[in-house]
């Protein structure tokens, strides 16, 4: 008696998990984003879900057979580059790689926005990424809210360049704001009662840590954080 009990209750667990297996099942395939693990030294995709399989038109056996090579068939080739920049993120131990890029479906001839991010998944017995779970999101679908994506957009670009900013010493963002008012060297040598050469040393090692490569760079990256 206390055996078949046994036996009820582990079918009855067994039905559950199936149920609950299904359910998770459903939910991943019909969320509206693409979502999907790949090798990390192989960009070989391992699992998506069905929503990623429709809208690229590849199924996952071909995603997987394929490797690289897809994400070089579905990206626009100004994009590539992006893929193979993230998968040298991780190798670096990289804990997050993120952004926008450029898509089409199979067959298709149009180009589509994504945003999304890609995060470790597994590492191997060494601590090195091994696989990386990613998830992309037509931002077309964000038709409805024109006005807060572009909005959104402008802020994330900001905040960013405000970070890189972050990095000037104190007398570097001085000279930085007079570069923008327009002075040139000797002026803001004169203003700041520095020689010129050493105005002159601040602006390049500037133009390097902001990885830009001139003055008219320079002034419209630093008037994208409010710099006047």
């Amino acid at each position: 008696m206390g055996q078949n009990y046994s036996l009820n209750a582990l079918q009855k667990e067994n039905e559950l998990l199936k149920t609950r297996i299904q359910s998770l099942e459903s939910l991943l395939n019909n969320v509206p984003a693409m979502l999907y693990t790949h090798q990390n030294s192989t960009k070989t995709i391992n699992w998506c879900n069905r929503y990623m399989e429709d809208v690229t038109g590849y199924t996952i056996a071909e995603m997987n057979s394929m490797g690289l090579d897809f994400f070089r068939d579905i990206m626009h080739p100004d994009d590539f580059d992006l893929a193979v920049i993230a998968q040298q993120s991780f190798k670096e131990n990289k804990n997050v790689f993120g952004g926008v890029l450029r898509f089409r479906k199979r067959g298709t001839d149009n180009w589509y926005w994504l945003t999304g991010m890609a995060i470790p998944y597994t590492r191997d017995e060494h601590g090195n990424v091994k696989e990386v779970i990613c998830a992309f999101v037509d931002m077309t679908m964000a038709m409805d809210t024109n006005d807060q994506l572009a909005e959104a957009m402008l802020d994330v670009m900001r905040r960013k360049h405000e970070d890189v900013i972050s990095k000037l010493t104190l007398r570097e963002r001085d000279i930085l704001k007079l570069t923008v008012k327009g002075l040139n060297n000797k002026e803001i040598a004169a203003e700041l009662n520095l020689s010129r050469y050493t105005v002159e040393t601040h602006r390049k090692n500037i133009r390097i840590k902001l990885k830009v490569r001139n003055t008219t760079e320079l002034i419209a990256l630093a008037r994208k954080v409010g710099y006047q």
